[in-house]
Order: structure tokens, then C-alpha cells, then sequence
């Protein structure tokens, strides 16, 4: 029998073309990418409302003069920005925020590496209470451990008891009411609250870092020394970078330890950019303005020293 093709086979007996079908919904990529811009927006409108918004509040107030509530537009618009270069008060506070950031970020970040190399290594036994008791402090209240420091350097405090009980002194020192022990003691009380605080993001690195470079290292002659800085502080230089900054715009923003250990004294010589930043905004005659302006003196001199530090750590060419 003749096979017929397929022009001359009836139209019930010929096969349905099949049509291409229209994929319904969403894909599973577009889908993920709704899911997360549906977490990502109210995060970013939160972040832009109490964040981004209040700065360009604080910029427009930073260009207003006046005081409390009756203020206008200043004559020019950036009278604020000259007067901080005649305030000897805010040269001042910066040049103690300077001292501040100059002695105690390198001595914090060379002691927390030393220390989070100590608690890394196999032999040390409690490591587990070594390493609460070092990050403990930074749990401590701000007012309460400044009550303690207080309380320590007085005149008749434990300090001025023992080092004249041992010899190193013959009368008591006024700790917080000369300028140098003013801010001896401020830097004191920051490496020991913060110190445990940067060792736990070096412990952290150090336990992430590959042994097999350590024993490469010994296998080769190095001394413990000289592989924890050629082999294992360059493998933390990520981390290292991290606490430099955090570290950096802390103390260019300190102000609970000016304001509670010392209250800037004497004669605001330990005090802090912003602790001159609350004081103008909070006491006497509020001059909110003057206040923003200092405010954004300090979110630039923030911003320049991260971006100088993350260039200089950043060698990926």
C-alpha cells in the first residue's frame, strides 16, 4: 500500500504543530533577586532616614548662625568654617585628639596582636578564661569603669597608695588636674578597655590562617619571631587594615573618656573634638551651628585618614 505524504494525509491524521509556550511567573534568578531587594529597601530607607538625612541637616544647620532656635543663614555661608580656624579651644581639642590617636592606636593594635598570638597557640592552657578576662573590660559600662579610673587616680587613690608605698614616689601626684596625667590617664583607660576588643578580631584571623605556611616556615630555620612577622602578620594585613580603621575613627569621634574621666580638665587640655562639639551644643548657649560645623570637620578628617589607610593597605596593585 502507497504511504502517503504528508500534504496527503487528512488534517486529523497530521501531527499538531507545537506552538511555543510562554514560561509563566518568574524565574528562580529573578525570583532571588526580588526576595532580596525586598530585605535591601527597608534596610536602605532606614539607613538613609536616621543616617544619611540627619547629615545634610547637619550641613544645612552647619551653614546657619544663631543661637537656640533663632537662627538664619550666616554672612557669608561659611562664616562657621572660619571661626574654626581662630578657635583656639577646637585646635586645642584637636591637637589632644591627635596625641590620643598618635600614642594609643599603635600601642592598643601591637599589644591585642601580641596577645591574640599568645592565646593562639597550642600550649597555653585556659585559653578559654585568658580570653574572657582580656575581652571583659570592653563589656564594662563607660560610666562605671570611668567611676573606677576616677576613683583610682585620685589624690588618695590605690595608684598614688602604691607606687608611694613602693618607693617610685615620694608625695601623691594630681593625676587628673595636670595636663600630661590628664591624658596619661585617658590613654590608659582606652588600652584597657579596647585592647581585648581588637585581640578577639586578631584571634579570629589567626585561627582562619593555614598551619602548613607556620610549618613551612620552621622547616626552613625561622624562629618564632621571625615567622609571627613574615609569615603570619602578613596573612592578617586584611584584619590588621579593619582594626587600623575602626581604631582610627573611634578615637577622632572619642568622647565618653574626656568626658567622664577628666570633663576636658584642666583647662580643656585633655578635652576632645567631640567633647568641644557637645559642649557647645549642650551647654551654656546652645550654638548648633558652630557644632555642625565641627562635626563636619571631623567626618573629613574620618574619611581622609580611611581612604589614605585602606590605599596604603590595600596592595593589589
Amino acid at each position: 500500500m502507497p504511504t502517503l505524504t504528508a500534504r496527503e494525509r487528512p488534517a486529523k491524521e497530521r501531527p499538531a504543530k507545537q506552538r511555543p509556550t510562554k514560561r509563566s511567573g518568574f524565574t528562580i534568578t529573578r525570583k532571588q533577586n526580588l526576595i532580596g531587594w525586598g530585605f535591601l529597601i527597608p534596610a536602605a530607607l532606614l539607613i538613609f532616614a536616621m543616617s544619611f538625612l540627619p547629615m545634610f541637616q547637619a550641613l544645612i544647620i552647619s551653614l546657619r548662625t544663631g543661637r537656640g532656635a533663632n537662627m538664619n543663614f550666616a554672612d557669608p555661608l561659611w562664616m562657621n568654617y572660619e571661626r574654626l580656624l581662630s578657635d583656639s579651644v577646637f585646635k586645642l581639642t584637636m591637637q589632644n585628639t591627635v596625641i590620643y590617636l598618635v600614642i594609643q592606636v599603635p600601642i592598643m593594635l601591637i599589644t591585642a596582636l601580641v596577645l591574640a598570638n599568645l592565646l593562639n597557640s597550642r600550649r597555653l592552657r585556659l585559653k578559654g578564661f585568658w580570653r574572657t578576662a582580656i575581652f571583659l573590660p570592653c563589656a564594662v559600662s563607660l560610666v562605671s569603669y570611668s567611676m573606677v579610673f576616677r576613683t583610682m587616680f585620685s589624690n588618695d587613690g590605690l595608684v598614688n597608695d602604691v607606687l608611694v608605698g613602693v618607693g617610685i614616689l615620694d608625695t601623691p601626684v594630681h593625676w587628673l588636674n595636670e595636663t600630661g596625667t590628664a591624658r596619661f590617664v585617658i590613654i590608659v583607660g582606652l588600652l584597657w578597655r579596647w585592647t581585648g576588643y581588637n585581640m578577639v578580631f586578631y584571634l579570629a584571623g589567626l585561627q582562619s590562617i593555614d598551619p602548613s605556611t607556620l610549618e613551612a616556615a620552621k622547616v626552613d630555620g625561622a624562629g618564632p619571631i621571625r615567622t609571627f612577622w613574615s609569615v603570619t602578620v602578613p596573612q592578617l594585613r586584611p584584619m590588621i587594615l579593619l582594626t587600623v580603621i575602626m581604631s582610627t575613627n573611634g578615637t577622632l569621634q572619642l568622647f565618653d573618656e574626656s568626658f567622664n574621666l577628666t570633663n576636658g580638665g584642666p583647662s580643656n587640655t585633655s578635652m576632645t573634638m567631640s567633647h568641644y562639639l557637645y559642649e557647645l551644643s549642650f551647654r551654656n548657649a546652645p550654638n548648633f551651628g558652630y557644632a555642625a560645623a565641627i562635626s563636619y570637620v571631623i567626618l573629613i578628617l574620618v574619611a581622609v585618614l580611611a581612604l589614605i589607610q585602606m590605599r596604603v593597605g590595600d596592595r593589589r596593585g
